[in-house]
């Protein structure tokens, strides 16, 4: 009974289909976009970034430093939710009413969203820069196994002579 009473809350939150395919068509100026489940939502993606987000049917759209003033002054509202400890603002923003009335209505918002995407991602490569082809070497043992332990697979050869007694079959 429990578990019907969750399902049926988290189907009230989650974006119904008909709002996504609105939002990839609405978006899809920008170029090929694609929508994927996440939570109780969903992230639109182009370029190989998350530039917008549905979320129980509402429609935001990613922002930085470069693009939040121009969301602000349009009166964009951003995506505010409750963590358990406190209520948390996200970087991404409503987009005003009339840019949802045609995918050229939404265009300049969808580009300010996807450029700031595109500038996230590039920071982000930026502050992790790869390991040059010469860290990469001295990373790599001399030889296969080298610095690696390893247990002898027999037992050493005893030298001609021993003194040791052994035992031998019977």
């Amino acid at each position: 009974m429990r578990a019907a009473a969750g399902a049926a809350i988290l189907d009230l939150m989650a974006t119904r289909p008909s709002v996504v395919e609105y939002a990839v068509e609405l978006l899809g100026s920008v170029g090929p976009v694609q929508a994927r489940a996440m939570f109780s939502g969903h992230g639109i993606y182009a370029e190989g970034v998350m530039f917008a987000l549905l979320y129980r049917d509402e429609l935001y759209l990613k922002a930085d430093d470069v693009s939040r003033p121009r969301f602000v002054e349009a009166g964009c509202q951003p995506w505010v939710y409750e963590s358990r400890t406190r209520v948390m603002t996200t970087s991404y923003y409503r987009p005003p009413d009339d840019a949802h009335e045609s995918a050229e209505a939404m265009l300049p918002w969808a580009r300010l969203a996807l450029d700031a995407a595109l500038r996230a991602r590039a920071a982000k490569a930026k502050a992790k820069p790869k390991p040059s082809s010469k860290a990469k070497e001295k990373e790599k043992p001399a030889r296969p196994g080298a610095g690696v332990a390893r247990r002898p697979t027999r037992a050493a050869p005893r030298a001609r002579g021993s003194t040791r007694a052994t035992r031998r079959p019977r």
